[in-house]
């Protein structure tokens, strides 16, 4: 009886050791998507970028105007760089960072009528601290650059 208990947990653990690649990277194509999706809304709408820039988003230490260009820039670069999966932990954290600073400059979160708007960033903020936890997975430029690495370590 313990050895078929055993046996049930290992293969347990295996099939989920052998999805969690895929969840991960589902993960980062979600999140790419998402961030992605809001820089192509700032380029569409530059007017109304700068707009809710200059009156609505209280971005510390930056002017509108530099805080609307670096937003959108990170909004297009980081889920690139998601996808491919390079940089994983250090470009994760810039962008947990990005997503509290988003969080906490726009006031309208924290009213009743943007509650809906927070919880988005609450979950997108966990999700990448997922990512910043687990890296990027199997199936990034990450684990093939360190592979490849590794078996040099190994042949020298």
């Amino acid at each position: 009886m313990k050895k078929c208990i055993a046996r049930t947990y290992e293969l347990t653990d295996k099939g989920f050791d052998y999805i969690a690649p895929l969840f991960i990277l589902l993960v980062r194509l979600y999140l790419a998507q998402v961030f992605f999706m809001a820089g192509l809304t700032k380029i569409a709408n530059w007017d109304s970028t700068i707009f809710l820039f200059e009156n609505e988003y209280a971005v510390p230490l930056l002017s509108p105007a530099i805080a609307a260009y670096l937003g959108t820039i990170a909004e297009l670069v980081l889920p690139v760089l998601i996808v491919l999966g390079i940089g994983s932990r250090w470009m994760i954290l810039v962008f947990f960072i990005y997503n509290l600073v988003a969080m906490f400059s726009y006031s309208f979160l924290w009213t009743p009528d943007g509650s809906v708007g927070l919880t988005d960033h609450i979950q997108w903020g966990l999700l990448i601290l997922m990512l910043l936890c687990t890296g990027f997975g199997k199936f990034s430029l990450d684990y093939l650059i360190r592979r490849f690495y590794l078996k040099m370590d190994k042949s020298e």
